[in-house]
This record gives C-alpha cells, structure tokens and sequence, in this order.
C-alpha cells in the first residue's frame, strides 16, 4: 500500500463514481479497477458496494478512508517540511460557500496566488453549515466558516467578519409581509449550522414549536425558497447581500435579535504544521 494508491482510493471514495474517479486520476478504468482490487485485496475485505446504478462505501471503506486521509495529509507534512526554506509549494484546497468566495475571499486568494505560485489552489464551493464537516473530516485543508457555539478542541478559528442573523420574508404582493414574528409563520431552516442551532434555541427558549415548511441546505438555497413564498427565514444579512434575489425578499424589523454571525477562516492544529496552510493563514491575519 503505498500513498498514490490512498490518494486514489480517496478519489474514489469522494466521488463514488469510478469513471470520473479515473479521469480525476489520470487513469484508465481498468486501471483504476485494478488499483481498488489490489488495494481490497492487501486489506482482506470489500471496500466499495457497487451495483449498475450506485457506489458506496462498505464500512471496512469507511474506516480505510479515514486512515487514507490521515496518512496522506502526514505524507504532504513530511515532504513540505524537507523544502526548508526553499519556496512553498504543493496543494492548499479550501471550502467555502459562494457567498464567502464573492466577499471575503478574492482579495486573499489573489495575494496568495502572486505571493506562492507554486501552490495549487483547490478552491471548493457549497453549503455554509457544512464548512467545520469538511476540515473535521480531513477532506479539506482550510474552510470559511461561521464560528460554531461550541468550537471543537482541535480546530482553530480566525475571525474575518461579523454580520448579524436577520429574518427575512418574501416581497410579492400577494404575500403579506409579517410585521412581527410569532412563532406560528411557516419556517424555511437550515439543515444544520451555527444559524439553525440560534435559531432553535431561540424557538426551545420561547416556548414555541415551529412550524417548518422547508429544510434547505446553504443560505442561497434558503433565499431562494423564501422568495417564492414558502416561508420567512433567518440568514447572514452578508449573504442576502450578495443574493441575486436580494430586492425580492425584505427584512421583518420587529424580529428576535439572534447573536450576529462571526465568520472566519478554520483549520485543525495538524494541519496549521504544513507550511502551504500556515502561509494562507498568516496571510489572512496581515490582510
């Protein structure tokens, strides 16, 4: 078993796909198949349930994935730290939602681009409330993300921006806007996150059970889902900023003050030892 046999497993892990595993690897299809063969093989067990419609992991794949990435990212470690003082280089690869990459991203990831060009920049977009997954998981190197109530021991925060939590309702005609939240409107949430646990708490503390029309993953999701009428909602006023749809929903005036919405770059404290990750990160503080 050796590291490019992991890292291709954690490609086709991630994907479960194996054709677009193996364009993704710079492989032929039967190669690749061969490579998870041999690799089932060395381990005594299946990794992959594969029928003519889905690809999924068995749980002897579930447990190698973890030491996949934890082997891997060790790997990466070892060889940026033999550069000693020679230019950094290798791979950074970096979550965020679109609505971070649009605001609080271009002007850090363009300086270091210019500063570090030999890094390979794998910038990843989705859900806000899935960025603190990603690192925990050992999937991505560094994320932006809102700061959690409870930070996990292993991760480290830089705080970049602050923008409060508001309720927002749908602005069509024929939809009355509420001029005070009582609890019985109908809900657009979260599915998780820092927004949907205040949110929660709030509801627990007021005594309210929530009627929820609509779970939604990511803040242009949910935008989006409130302007068609289906709900009133709560997200980052950042976010609503930057929707296209941003002039069809209004803030309710008269709503629940939830705490604002710290958002900032997060890392795990292994990963902050690579020197690609800590140069981001140190970056991120001068700007």
């Amino acid at each position: 078993m050796d590291i490019q046999t992991l890292e291709t497993f954690i490609k086709t892990a991630e994907l479960l796909h194996f054709g677009k595993a193996s364009r993704a690897c710079n492989l032929s299809p039967s190669a690749l198949t061969r490579t998870i063969q041999r690799l089932e093989e060395e381990i005594g067990q299946p990794l992959f349930l594969r029928d003519n419609r889905s690809v999924a992991l068995t749980d002897a794949g579930e447990q190698l994935l973890v030491y996949a990435r934890n082997a891997a990212q060790e790997w990466r470690t070892f060889q940026e730290s033999l550069n000693g003082e020679r230019a950094i280089s290798g791979t950074l690869s970096l979550y965020a939602s679109i609505t971070a990459v649009y605001s609080l991203l271009p002007k850090l990831l363009e300086k270091y681009r210019q500063t570090y060009p030999d890094v390979h920049l794998d910038l990843r977009t989705g859900a806000a409330e899935k960025a603190i997954e990603q690192i925990t998981s050992g999937e991505i190197d560094l994320a932006v993300a809102a700061l959690p109530d409870r930070n996990p021991a292993q991760l480290q925060f830089m705080p970049l921006a602050e923008t409060p939590l508001v309720f927002i309702a749908p602005k069509s005609p024929g939809i009355p806007l509420p001029k005070k939240i009582t609890g019985n409107e109908p809900l657009v949430v979260p599915q998780s996150g820092t927004a949907r646990h205040r949110l929660d708490t709030w509801l627990r503390n007021s005594q309210i059970t929530p009627n929820i029309a609509s779970e939604v993953s990511g803040n242009e999701a949910l935008i989006a889902m409130v302007r068609i009428g289906t709900g009133i909602g709560v997200v980052p006023q950042l976010a609503l900023e930057r929707s296209p749809f941003r002039d069809e929903v209004e803030i309710i005036a008269k709503a629940p003050q939830l705490d604002p919405y710290v958002v900032g770059l997060c890392t795990s404290k292994r990963n902050l030892k690579r020197p690609a990750v800590k140069a981001m990160w140190e970056l991120a503080d001068k700007l």
